[in-house]
């Protein structure tokens, strides 16, 4: 078969490939506008999902540290309910003949109680002396003269309460006091 062209059908064919041309470079920028479009939206989302996986780093982190502060808490709950249940205990069995009371004295006057004399001494550094600090009696000075005193009482049942576990030797009548 034999084809005859003319110059019109050539003309013809020469306008379909330049509209064939035209059209094809409009597809490719619209296939490349759509490209850079998905290129933004992946860029954007990988930098979303960073964030989310530092966010969630983060977040992890402060659960650990709670749960780790709840444990604590926890823990401190528990040994308070054992101290309670222990001071439970000794407040319905009473006093006994021979229980110790430790007072800190500040210039004489009571301050606080313990219930041992190492509690008062390791106390007495939230109270300005240092710890180590060592401790001498008072002797004859009067419990007004230092700054802070640790006086130790004894339960003493013939009379129903504590007395100081050292008490002053009394001087003879006529003696100056």
């Amino acid at each position: 078969m034999i084809r005859i062209v003319t110059a019109g059908r050539m003309h013809r064919l020469e306008q379909a490939a330049e509209h064939a041309r035209d059209r094809a470079r409009d597809v490719q920028g619209q296939a490349d506008a759509a490209w850079g479009r998905h290129v933004r939206e992946v860029w954007e989302l990988t930098a979303r999902a960073e964030r989310a996986e530092a966010t969630t780093s983060e977040v992890g982190t402060l659960l650990a540290r709670a749960v780790e502060e709840v444990s604590a808490a926890q823990q401190e709950l528990l040994l308070k309910d054992i101290e309670i249940r222990r001071l439970r205990e000794q407040l319905r069995r009473g006093p006994v003949e021979g229980d110790t009371l430790t007072v800190l004295m500040h210039y004489g006057e009571p301050h606080t109680v313990y219930a041992s004399r190492e509690d008062a001494y390791a106390d007495t550094a939230t109270h300005g002396v240092p710890a180590g600090t060592p401790w001498v009696p008072a002797g004859e000075r009067p419990a007004s003269a230092s700054t802070w005193c640790i006086a130790a009482f004894i339960y003493d049942a013939s009379c129903n309460g504590f007395r100081r576990a050292f008490t002053p030797a009394p001087k003879a009548l006529g003696e100056a006091a």
